[in-house]
């Protein structure tokens, strides 16, 4: 261990004194949020002035894009978290679209700086490295990019293998805790939820790798697993789910392709069953999401299954994921990543899922266009399946009319006539031709 890494422990107030006006903050993603020094930058609120925050998602407090630190702070979303939407939406906050493989070169060629880095660390071992715990994701770059780094030790943080290790050397500042992670609650699976799992698990074979997204669906299609075999895990973020599939044996990495007896991931979304699990667990080998979400490394995995949600889909298969209309939601996160290696992977399966329906079944999320100023995070060229609880539309080298015959099939059925009605309209489908429902 580095011989000064004792004389460089302060307070959070003190490591915080480093960030100027006009810099620009990264802040660790997910679980991982390092909350003590989050606090410090937020009361230094009043002293600073345009001072950029970046970050995906976090799962901890984001009290700098409140209204009373507007013109102190600006967030720049790289992905929009539940705790920043608002802001976001408001106007007072800024969200970069972007594929998460990309993000990392952004703060290697300049074009993302990064002044100041805050992560949050395990305690150092022996020869001085300290593991980012559950988010490797872009994190560990921007930590290595950043002119300045504090790290927030945390000695209830999971040690994780894999490229997860920085040397105290690196750090300019630390601070000591000891407090919980932030959590990502595990989801309810409804019926609903259910009923589109069950068009989505036969579909799956045994010896897939499988790539999830987050929500009610992914756990509702986990769920229905249990009786496959030799399944495998290389994905950008890992759930609380798969730790019951992988003590059951049925997640045993045994027929992957690459990484073959390792559950490969860039982070983990989860509970403090989750964060116990991964602690110095083996299995599980954590890399930057510019390896873990590059299509060419994933489509090396065969029978590679990328389950990933919508918002709403358009009658050519258009995919919006990250906006309500013109107004931001989430963002493209690792979609089109793992769609285009899944389709590129031998025996592949590309899958998008949703509900046929919004707001209490009164609206259809199969629409016969985007709604004005909606983002296509995907595009109808790589679309392949589109699921909801009404069946299964195969839209790969489909021409326009038998995208919108399939879609309309999968509608919920209070809306096909709507739908089939502008496709015809549209010329979609011709005046005498009849959809077989």
């Amino acid at each position: 261990m580095s011989s000064d890494y004792r004389s460089r422990i302060t307070t959070p107030d003190e490591a915080l004194s480093a960030v100027r006006s006009g810099q620009s903050v990264y802040i660790h993603n997910g679980c991982a949020e390092p909350v003590e020094l989050v606090k410090a930058l937020t009361r230094r609120g009043a002293e600073l002035s345009d001072v950029t925050v970046i970050h995906m998602a976090t799962m901890g407090i984001a009290d700098y894009s409140l209204p009373e630190y507007e013109g102190h702070f600006r967030h720049n979303a790289l992905f929009i978290g539940g705790n920043v939407r608002a802001a976001v939406q408001e106007g007072r906050a800024d969200y970069t679209p972007i594929f998460l493989s990309e993000i990392e070169s952004l703060f290697h060629s300049g074009a993302l700086p990064v002044d100041v880095c805050l992560l949050q660390c395990t305690p150092p071992d022996a020869y001085g490295y300290m593991s980012v715990g559950p988010s490797v994701d872009a994190s560990l770059t921007a930590a290595q990019c950043a002119k300045h780094l504090i790290v927030e030790i945390n000695d209830q943080m999971p040690r994780t293998f894999g490229d997860t290790f920085l040397h105290v050397s690196r750090a300019d500042a630390f601070i000591e805790t000891s407090h919980p992670l932030s959590e990502y609650p595990k989801h309810a699976v409804t019926d609903l939820h259910r009923a589109i799992a069950r068009h989505v698990a036969p579909l799956i074979p045994d010896g897939a790798t499988i790539q999830t997204g987050i929500g009610g669906i992914p756990e509702a299609v986990l769920g229905l697993l249990r009786d496959h075999k030799d399944l495998g895990i290389h994905s950008e973020m890992v759930p609380d789910s798969v730790v019951e599939l992988i003590q059951a044996g049925v997640i045993n990495n045994e027929r992957k392709t690459l990484h073959p007896r390792k559950v490969i991931a860039g982070f983990v979304l989860g509970t403090k069953l989750l964060f116990d699990f991964i602690d110095n667990n083996p299995i599980f080998e954590f890399h930057r999401t510019a390896y873990a979400n590059d299509p060419f490394v994933i489509a090396q995995n065969e029978r590679m299954v990328a389950l990933n949600s919508a918002i709403e889909v358009d009658l050519t298969g258009q995919v919006c994921a990250d906006s309500m209309g013109p107004t931001p939601y989430s963002g493209i996160g690792g979609q089109v990543d793992f769609l285009r290696g899944a389709a590129r992977s031998k025996g592949g399966l590309p899958i998008i899922t949703l509900p046929s329906t919004a707001k209490d079944g009164t609206v259809s999320r199969i629409v016969p266009h985007l709604r004005a100023g909606a983002g296509v995070v995907t595009s109808r060229g790589d679309v392949h399946y589109v699921i909801t609880e009404h069946g299964v539309a195969y839209l790969h080298g489909k021409n326009l009319r038998q995208r919108a015959e399939a879609l309309i099939r999968i509608a919920d059925p209070k809306f096909r006539d709507e739908l089939e009605a502008w496709a015809r309209q549209a010329r979609l489908i011709p005046p005498a031709h009849a959809i077989a429902i």
